[in-house]
């Protein structure tokens, strides 16, 4: 397709051009949603949103756990600061 010389071109022919570029525009934003949309449906975590067995037990309190995921758990922080401990030694064996 030839380049238009914009400058040269009539209101109503510019006004033609500029929708016939929306509905391209439309139509290869829906195509490329659709292509998406199936990528996402491949990707899903299969345990997300489910409950996983705790990884970690407090010393002072063995009723507060940790699965190991997200950010680190207040109690465990505290502990690992006031007994001088490491990660591992809250493992649950």
């Amino acid at each position: 397709m030839p380049t238009p010389n914009l400058k040269a071109m009539e209101v109503e022919a510019l006004l033609k051009l500029r929708a016939e570029i929306d509905d391209h525009l439309a139509q290869r934003r829906t195509l490329l949603q659709k292509q998406l949309a199936r990528l996402d449906d491949g990707r899903k975590a299969k345990t997300k949103g489910k409950k996983i067995a705790p990884k970690y037990r407090s010393k002072k309190d063995p009723s507060l756990t940790w699965a190991g995921r997200g950010a680190t758990p207040v109690w465990m922080r505290e502990e690992m600061k006031g007994m001088k401990l490491k990660k591992d030694a809250f493992l649950i064996k």
